[in-house]
């Protein structure tokens, strides 16, 4: 899809500079392609809310695994 968007210079010099990526385009994408991820992997970090754990940690940190199970 061809746009055009006006975008703030020093920051497309210093994302590009950040990037070591050569063109305006390819900033554009990788920045777009990050951004995606990065709220799918938010997104999946949402879904595990409170799924908690159960168990006992002092319990597991003083138990003998050999006498306990065998």
């Amino acid at each position: 899809m061809r746009t055009n968007i006006d975008i703030d210079d020093a920051l497309m010099a210093e994302a590009t500079q950040l990037s070591g990526l050569k063109t305006k385009r390819d900033v554009v994408h990788f920045v777009l392609s990050r951004y995606v991820k990065l709220e799918r992997q938010r997104e999946a970090l949402e879904g595990l809310r409170g799924l908690g754990w159960d168990g006992d940690l002092e319990a597991m940190r003083t138990d003998d695994p050999v006498r306990e199970w065998g």
